[in-house]
């Protein structure tokens, strides 16, 4: 069993929100840098949101800012992700990440491939439409 366990997903209308969790039963996300990565159909895997557990700071990708939000609770071992104002084109299976690097986030967006990080989610699929 992955480190990492996504729940919820499912199908969302366009304009429609979720909050999805990660858990980590198997770490503890106070130690790890935790990320949220995205592979729509027919596209490849990108990484749209970094979360830093020493303080809390966050980066996004250009086109998700403004619209997903990602945050952690530290009394949980969660990290969350909340997409809000969502569109049929972020249809996509969303997976979440971890790493021990204390940089990771400066560079998480090249690490989609699976190898690249310490410990990945199973994915959730999310569907938009009406």
């Amino acid at each position: 069993q992955s480190p990492l366990v996504e729940s919820g997903g499912g199908l969302v209308q366009p304009g429609g929100s979720l909050r999805l969790p990660c858990a980590a039963p198997g770490v503890s996300l106070d130690c790890y840098d935790s990320g949220w990565f995205r592979q729509a159909p027919g596209k490849e895997c990108e990484g749209f949101a970094c979360i830093i557990s020493s303080d809390d700071s966050t980066d996004y990708a250009d086109t998700v800012k403004g619209r997903f939000t990602i945050s952690r609770d530290s009394s949980k071992n969660t990290v969350y992700r909340q997409m809000d104002d969502l569109k049929p084109e972020n249809t996509a299976i969303y997976s979440c990440a971890a790493d021990i690097d204390r940089w990771w986030c400066t560079y998480y967006t090249t690490t989609a491939n699976s190898a690249d990080n310490d410990y990945w989610g199973q994915g959730t699929q999310v569907t938009v439409s009406s």
